[in-house]
């Protein structure tokens, strides 16, 4: 299973409407996201802050920011595959 990360925070309106799409749009038999509050971080505040939600592939280091759509978050999936 590959974990990915969603970096987020605590009362976000836009990681909210992302969630949606994220539970729709990956398989859970493939992949786990891991939610990442960034405001206990100072390093991830200072990278994230204004981009949040954020999904992150830890071991690639690919990110796709907000706003994106199911086309998108497929092609994202995609280029992170092992």
């Amino acid at each position: 299973m590959k974990l990915l990360e969603l970096m987020t925070t605590e009362g976000c309106h836009l990681c909210d409407q992302a969630l949606p799409l994220l539970v729709s749009g990956i398989d859970p038999s493939k992949y786990e996201v891991d939610l990442v509050d960034i405001a206990f971080d100072d390093e991830l505040m200072n990278q994230y802050a204004t981009r949040i939600p954020v999904l992150v592939d830890p071991q690639s280091k690919q990110s796709l920011d907000w706003p994106f759509d199911a086309e998108q978050l497929s092609q994202f999936i995609q280029s992170v595959e092992c």
